[in-house]
């Protein structure tokens, strides 16, 4: 082991370039899948004729799928029906396929732990569906959809390590690269991705008490 020479500046530096690239895949999944989530959560909710089976059938077969086969198809089976993206793009769109399915559900959920009386109630002071879904119902279901939801979202952090599969240079893959130039900096460079995932995931759940504080 040598942690001196695998902590050398240049070495911290590439890692870190990798980290930052972890953090920007999740960043833009985490903003596409909470509102493609969101959407298909609530239409899964009202009990749309057909469209809410359809989007069910769909959400559980992309839920009881692999993340690394989706990020496969993205990456190697789009191109062949004429959509090709470039890695970067096909982690998001993976992670984002993924991560909708997963989110939809707890947003649904968490809908559904709203009593009923309280769409009744909205509904008898004059408003229409959706305004009482989005103005009374969904404010106190966010209450309990945010501990899976952040809990969700470090999850996804934590998956896009397995785009290291198609060479995207994020943390996981910037590691490999310099522990392969040397072996003894195997064992420094999975203490340092440990350290850097746990820093990040960290951050997340202090977040999400703040927040669970701040709106409980």
């Amino acid at each position: 082991m040598d942690f001196i020479g695998a902590y050398s500046w240049i070495n911290i530096r590439f890692l870190l370039e990798g980290l930052w690239l972890t953090i920007l895949v999740a960043a833009i999944s985490i903003v596409f899948s909470f509102v493609i989530g969101g959407i298909i959560g609530v239409i899964r909710y009202m009990k749309i004729p057909y469209l809410s089976k359809i989007v069910g059938v769909i959400t559980d077969i992309v839920r009881n799928l692999p993340l690394l086969l989706i990020i496969f198809f993205t990456y190697f089976a789009l191109p062949k029906i004429g959509l090709r993206l470039d890695i970067f793009w096909s982690v998001v769109a993976a992670m984002t396929v993924f991560e909708s399915a997963m989110l939809s559900e707890i947003i649904r959920g968490g809908l559904k732990a709203v009593p009923k009386g309280q769409m009744e109630a909205a509904r008898s002071t004059g408003l229409t569906y959706m305004q009482a879904l989005m103005s009374i119902v969904m404010p106190q279901a966010l209450k309990k959809m945010i501990p899976p939801i952040v809990s969700q979202f470090i999850s996804l952090i934590k998956d896009t390590s397995l785009a290291v599969v198609i060479a995207l240079p994020e943390v996981t893959h910037n590691a490999k690269i310099i522990y392969g130039q040397d072996t003894a900096f195997v064992i420094p460079m999975f203490v340092a991705m440990a350290a850097l995932y746990f820093i990040v995931c960290y951050v997340l759940s202090i977040i999400s008490k703040r927040l669970e504080i701040r709106l409980g």
